[in-house]
């Protein structure tokens, strides 16, 4: 396995961040991890990158285990934090250099990659420019590039698409997807297109616990028990009294008169829904059945666990 995490657990005074987390991720997989602000993402990857120590479990990138070969799990490892730490009064050729340099490449070598870099990214136009002068999607593809340069064999993406525009978000998916090819590539995100576009599989975690690792069609195939309708009223519904039908297991108030129904597995609540309405003299406008999406399995599976 490219990236192996055993019953890893970090706590910070009274809170567990991560609560005995285990997954694994191939070599050649690309895996989206998933979850809620504060959920124990970002706290995964800074262990997965030894910026900080677990309490307890044990974390193995590349077969290194990040806190007995600290310096051998860097070496084939890339990472692009959160929060994109460039020395923005250096230019973007210069401060590829000095991230090559960091990284123990040759003289040559550092050449030889740094152009890679350029080309790779996209950086041709605003290499010699300041990196403080650059747009938020370039400052991205800079970090990216700085993540790439010493050619590592796992690549670990901390919101790498956060507060891009749409087409900067495009450009960004091209190049992850593109540098991918012959690297394990995990990545958080809150973009449920950034997973569908670009993730094999999908870790999701909640609480500082997984509720999910699976991939996407399988992860859509098992939801599917759960049927949702939108139906739509006219007059004055209460949505207590939705949730009292039977066969109900949740319903969510969309607008004034449009209500989210989800059903309890293997029930078809229409029936039921049109009685309602009749018992209620209340004028059904429409009824559909809503397709799973990975959405809606998000956050089921982000509220569900207490």
């Amino acid at each position: 396995m490219s990236l192996e995490v055993q019953q890893l657990t970090k706590v910070y005074g009274q809170q567990k961040a991560v609560n005995n987390v285990s997954f694994s991720v191939r070599e050649g997989e690309i895996v989206g991890f998933l979850g809620p602000n504060g959920a124990g993402k970002s706290t995964t990857m800074k262990i997965a990158t030894t910026y900080i120590p677990p309490t307890a479990g044990s974390i193995r990138v590349g077969g290194f285990n990040v806190q007995n070969e600290p310096l051998k799990a860097r070496r084939v490892t890339g990472y692009l934090p959160e929060h994109n730490p460039l020395y923005l009064d250096m230019y973007v050729r210069e401060y590829l250099q000095f991230a090559a340099r960091i990284a123990g490449l040759s003289s040559s070598r550092t050449k030889e990659r740094v152009n890679e870099m350029i080309v790779l990214c996209g950086l041709a136009l605003e290499q010699n420019k300041k990196i403080e002068s650059l747009s938020k999607g370039y400052r991205q593809r800079v970090g990216l590039a700085q993540a790439l340069i010493h050619d590592p064999n796992v690549l670990i993406l901390d919101e790498p698409t956060s507060g891009l525009d749409p087409n900067q978000l495009v450009e960004i998916r091209k190049l992850i997807k593109t540098v991918s090819k012959d690297k394990t590539v995990i990545f958080s995100t809150h973009i449920m297109q950034e997973v569908k576009a670009l993730c094999d599989r999908v870790v999701v975690i909640n609480k500082g616990e997984i509720v999910a690792n699976d991939s996407l069609d399988s992860l859509l195939k098992n939801q599917q028990g759960h049927i949702i309708f939108l139906a739509e009223f006219e007059g004055e519904v209460l949505l207590e009294d939705l949730k009292s039908i039977e066969g109900v297991l949740n319903a969510d108030q969309v607008d004034k008169s449009k209500f989210k129904l989800t059903a309890k597995e293997g029930i078809d609540i229409r029936p039921t829904i049109f009685r309602f309405a009749a018992d209620k003299q209340l004028s059904l406008i429409g009824l559909k059945q809503e397709e799973s999406s990975l959405e809606t399995i998000f956050k089921e599976l982000t509220t569900s666990t207490v």
